[in-house]
């Protein structure tokens, strides 16, 4: 069996894929200081909990944070008897290459969306993902990453508003009933939530008109769904996006030889 591992800033996705389905999707935060043992221990109780039956032969990493690939890695050696692939890495080979400018360094995060956008949909594809950062990914007919978009992330506005205004207290986001707020809360729902739908309309306009032809919206991310409910933003909303990515890429390495 594979296990996929998806670290971002905020938190790392394990899913155990037994190359049909994937078989369970277990969430922790990210932290640097996590030692190996402390994340067999936590992923061993929940396996165990769950019921899960698991013989992981093979380990693929993608992490946005860097600090923690070391452990991750160390955690596959030591309990799964495995090197484990992680994307970005030159010996990890990827179907179809990047095409920005040269130096550039893509996000593992980014390439491993763009390998299963391309592989589900075809080209021609926007990507956008609800992390963090909120990013939009852009995919070529052939299936390369050929650059993107970066903003920040929707929970990171609202925590930054929070931190710099003393007067304005923290929210949870939510589609406002209508836009104009007649409270504090009210107001600053309808600020982020009509200013994210906005941000996306018009950086998918603009990216369409660049490339000067139709393209696909695929959505990932937990806060997709939310924004989905004002007006269809998005052709499809896939929350494994990621690990199917993970397993894309591992079927093309072993193809390739590399494993």
């Amino acid at each position: 069996m594979l296990l996929c591992i998806d670290c971002g800033n905020t938190n790392t996705v394990f899913s155990i894929w037994d190359g049909e389905r994937f078989l369970c999707t277990l969430r922790t935060s990210t932290h640097h200081s996590r030692t190996a043992d402390a994340y067999f221990t936590w992923f061993s109780t929940l396996i165990k909990h769950y019921g899960i039956e698991t013989d992981i032969t093979e380990v693929i990493i993608s992490s946005t944070v860097p600090r923690v690939v070391f452990n991750l890695r160390v955690f596959a050696d030591r309990f799964f008897n495995c090197r484990p692939l992680v994307v970005g890495r030159p010996e990890c080979l990827l179907p179809h290459p990047p095409r920005v400018d040269a130096g550039t360094q893509v996000g593992p995060d980014r390439l491993v969306n763009t390998a299963a956008a391309f592989d589900r949909h075809g080209g021609d594809i926007i990507v956008v993902d609800f992390g963090t950062a909120t990013t939009f990914d852009v995919v070529a007919a052939d299936g390369a990453y050929v650059g993107g978009v970066i903003a920040p992330g929707v929970n990171l506005s609202l925590e930054a508003l929070h931190m710099a205004a003393a007067a304005l207290p923290h929210v949870d986001i939510a589609k406002p009933q209508k836009v104009v707020g007649t409270n504090t809360v009210a107001c600053i729902q309808s600020g982020v939530f009509w200013g994210y739908v906005g941000l996306v309309k018009e950086i998918c306009v603009r990216i369409r008109g660049e490339r000067d032809r139709e393209m696909k919206i695929i959505a990932t991310g937990g806060l997709a769904p939310l924004f989905q409910q004002s007006e269809d933003l998005f052709d499809r909303f896939e929350d494994d996006l990621t690990m199917h990515g993970l397993t894309v890429i591992h079927a093309y390495n072993k193809e390739q030889g590399t494993l």
